[in-house]
């Protein structure tokens, strides 16, 4: 019997946070669907790629993530706000969003994912 891991969409312009999400999610059973470090490229994916939900770094070369977040909520795809301002740091209309607090653990991250995907 084949089980099909979950996809998950990284969007982060630093370098080393998105290759440890990378590692991360592999660890924990999930499949990287895509990782974007640029604002349209992530763009691109949130309106065509197939994932099961995303994690959005909210400042992306400069520019705020939140079209991209608008863009997932049309599309009813799940995603959490990655950040080191935490939920405060967040406009009011997306505070009831999860949040992984940067700096973050693996199991920070493994407890976010749980939220979306119980086990």
């Amino acid at each position: 019997m084949t089980t099909t891991r979950r996809r998950v969409l990284l969007i982060e312009d630093e370098t080393l946070i998105a290759m440890l999400l990378e590692d991360i999610l592999d660890e924990l059973g999930y499949e990287v669907a895509g990782v974007a470090a640029e604002f349209d490229d992530g763009m691109r994916l949130a309106e065509t790629g197939t994932f099961d939900l995303a994690i959005l770094d909210v400042n992306v070369g400069g520019r705020e993530i939140f079209p991209i977040a608008e863009k997932l909520a049309e599309r009813n795809i799940p995603f959490m706000f990655s950040t080191g301002y935490g939920v405060v740091g967040l406009p009011m209309e997306w505070q009831s969003r999860p949040v992984l607090a940067k700096p973050f653990r693996p199991d920070d991250l493994e407890q976010a994912l749980n939220r979306f995907f119980p086990v």
